[in-house]
């Protein structure tokens, strides 16, 4: 055990690189290769499937149980000509990751044989049972009946040899119990509002679909330190050590030469990737050291949703090849930039237009400006339920340090668009003189293609910034699933359009022409929303104070993030959206106060074990060799001379009896608070209760081994030092 270190080390140093030259000239010859797409589709599909399937996606029509054999027989033979041996329906349930159980196209024949077999029924339903997973209270274990149901928006896919089918997961009585229900109701109602808006401007407009662009940061670690790290394995982050004297501070990490373990380590994630038509197009070194991010092209939200639980998936299985762990808590390592998931989103019509991206004409720059001001007055309406869709106890850590934007909700559009929106902000009430149509289209809205062109500054400290053609949730942590983030957008976006043109509606039916009646309408929404907009620094103490004067929360931890998910205000907004109902939402509020809870409890029992059974004991050991030392210097020394020289010794045998006592009294305390917080009735109450009591303890405790330390020969510590994984 004392050497466990040096051996993980040791381990660590001869690792070479495992080239991967995959089997290609260019990604287009393999992209989507594994993907039951439309070419693939075509190819092994009856004309009449194909149309069913492909109005399903674009419209949202049911697909009758006859096609749904012939999509079934079709999607076998596909699935078989690339070998597939299994199918499953992969969903997503409330843990946070993807659930799969696999049943073989297989069937006996009764004569000694057999053929493969899947049929539409099977496609379209089935019964997982599923009964362990988290459900807050819509079902007992004894009514544990769930359902899978097939997405036929989202394609088909092969891993292995497994045809993997998208899915929903629902309770026996219908509620949802997964991440990717309310988010497909949450795109449709997007789509109806925002398809009625664009007629505004446009009338071919026949559906909106929200996009998404993620971008997945994450650490690697080699396997040997990883393994050498109790703490890291079972709680994602490191719980005990000191800072390293060097860090990320001479910024020479960030867009630096890739290594070649992780070189090989991306082309090979890459390959696979692209095989399951993820387009993943960047990747580069992050800030700090073994730090990377991965981002592919903008996707319909829930492909894109699906492509990035099937990444973090995939993540794993090519980092085991390459002797690698990916880390995808928010926060592993104190003192270094933890890890997002920025979630770029915008809107884009089926003609072709970005909604968030400014025209060539004013006409169009009209439709940018009422997209992206009503963005902005749903976010300042609704920024507390968008800070409980980052809420996590990974994500508390990182919110507000290290380039992560704050806990504090703000949006950051640049200099110059403050400008043209202050200057509608100054439009009179009412009906406009033809100078100031005139004026309006020629120097604020006709403009704003060209302000755009210098509008570059990134703000990294704003959780919500307008970067160009989109809007970039930046305070989203790395490992989150982005349904929940897209679900909230989405559904605030929508109720804040249905206001919107029910306002200009009623304006236009008063005798107010339409330009007229929807800048009307902005101007009110501009001035009532400034309060959200900011565009200084995030971190400063400054900001604190200035949102407080806002009136903007600062919510700093998960509990209390949470409660803004059942506000009356919150649950009429899901319910009128379809989104969720009542039910549906007090489940998963308590599945998540659960979740929390759980998390520090992990990481108190972890803690308290490392500590109690390893650290202190190693204390104990050295210091019994400071003793003997010290008794050894008192034979051989007169007093005085012993005086002198034993001083530091002594001193340090004091202080490690003093740490010891600290850390064994306070992991004690820690274990009868635990207990009392267990007894605790209420999901909130428990998960409050361990973060204001057992939480504590962790900081105490944690501080004690990190002085012993400081104090202990690096030979008898038991553990790899703090940095050591991610620097060596």
């Amino acid at each position: 055990m004392p050497f466990i270190r040096f051996e993980a080390l040791k381990t660590t140093m001869h690792r070479q690189p495992i080239e991967i030259d995959p089997p290609y000239t260019r990604i287009s010859d393999i992209f989507g290769e594994h993907v039951f797409n439309k070419k693939a589709m075509q190819e092994f599909m009856t004309p009449e499937a194909y149309k069913s399937v492909m109005d399903a996606m674009i419209h949202g029509k049911k697909i009758d149980r006859n096609i749904a054999d012939q999509v079934a027989v079709g999607m076998k033979s596909w699935a078989l000509s690339k070998n597939a041996t299994h199918y499953t329906h992969w969903f997503q349930p409330l843990t946070g990751s993807t659930a799969e159980k696999h049943d073989s196209f297989f069937q006996p024949n009764g004569d000694g044989g057999g053929i493969e077999k899947f049929t539409g029924n099977l496609l379209v339903q089935q019964e997982p049972d599923a009964s362990s997973f988290p459900n807050g209270g819509i079902r007992n274990t004894f009514e544990a009946r769930g359902y899978t149901a097939w997405d036929p928006t989202s394609p088909a896919f092969i891993m292995g040899k497994t045809l993997c089918i998208p899915t929903v997961f629902v309770a026996y009585t219908g509620e949802a119990l997964d991440n990717k229900a309310p988010l497909l109701r949450a795109l449709q109602s997007i789509d109806q509002i925002a398809t009625e808006v664009c007629q505004y401007f446009d009338k071919n407009v026949k559906k909106v679909n929200a996009t998404l662009g993620w971008e997945q940061e994450y650490f690697l670690v080699d396997k040997a330190l990883y393994n050498a790290r109790p703490d890291l394995k079972m709680t994602g982050r490191t719980l005990l050590g000191h800072s390293a004297a060097k860090g990320q501070q001479l910024d020479d990490h960030y867009f630096g030469a890739i290594p070649d373990r992780v070189r090989f380590f991306m082309r090979e994630l890459e390959y696979e990737a692209h095989r399951l038509g993820i387009p993943a197009t960047t990747r580069h070194n992050e800030v700090a050291p073994m730090q990377y991010e991965l981002a592919p092209m903008f996707e319909e939200a829930n492909v894109s949703v699906d492509h990035n639980s099937l990444l973090m998936d995939l993540m794993d299985r090519v980092a085991a090849r390459h002797n690698f762990k990916v880390l995808l808590h928010e926060k592993p390592y104190a003192g270094v930039n933890g890890s997002g998931k920025h979630n770029n989103w915008s809107l884009s019509t089926d003609t072709g237009v970005n909604l968030l991206a400014p025209g060539k004409t004013p006409k169009s720059n009209i439709q940018f400006l009422t997209f992206f001001v009503n963005t902005i007055k749903a976010v300042h309406d609704h920024a507390d339920l968008l800070r409980a869709a980052i809420a996590s106890a990974g994500n508390d850590h990182r919110l507000g340090a290290n380039e992560a934007p704050p806990a504090i909700i703000s949006v950051f559009i640049g200099e110059q668009l403050t400008r043209t929106l202050d200057a509608i902000e100054q439009l009179e009430k009412g009906k406009l003189s033809p100078e100031q149509k005139t004026d309006l289209k020629l120097n604020v809205v006709g403009k704003i293609p060209d302000v755009l062109l210098d509008n570059t500054d990134r703000n990294r400290t704003s959780p919500f910034a307008f970067t160009g053609n989109k809007f970039e949730f930046r305070a989203v942590g790395s490992a989150s699933n982005c349904a929940q983030p897209m679900t909230i957008m989405n559904s605030i976006m929508a109720t804040q359009l249905r206001k919107f043109k029910a306002t200009v509606d009623g304006l236009i039916k008063g005798g107010m022409k339409k330009d007229e009646a929807i800048f009307n309408v902005l101007r009110d929404y501009i001035s009532e929303s400034k309060s959200i907009r900011f565009e200084g620094d995030g971190y400063g103490d400054a900001w604190v104070k200035e949102a407080e004067k806002r009136g903007l929360n600062n919510v700093k931890t998960t509990p209390e993030a949470l409660d803004f998910y059942v506000t009356p205000e919150a649950i009429k907004l899901f319910e009128e959206n379809g989104v969720m109902n009542k039910v549906e939402v007090e489940a998963r509020h308590e599945i998540m106060l659960e979740e929390y809870q759980k998390k520090i409890q992990i990481e108190s029992r972890v803690l308290g074990d490392i500590a109690g059974n390893h650290i202190v004991p190693t204390a104990i050991n050295y210091q019994n060799r400071l003793l003997s030392n010290v008794k050894g210097l008192k034979q051989v020394l007169d007093e005085k001379s012993f005086n002198k020289v034993a001083k530091e010794q002594l001193h340090m045998i004091e202080e490690i009896s003093s740490r010891i006592s600290v850390i064994i009294s306070e992991k004690e305390a820690m274990i009868e608070t635990r207990k009392k917080c267990n007894a605790l009735e209420g999901a909130r109450e428990r998960a409050v209760a361990y973060r204001n009591e057992v939480f504590p303890f962790l900081n105490t405790i944690r501080y004690e081994c990190d002085k012993l330390e400081l104090l202990i020969d690096d030979e008898l510590w038991p553990m790899p030092k703090y940095r050591e994984l991610i620097f060596s």
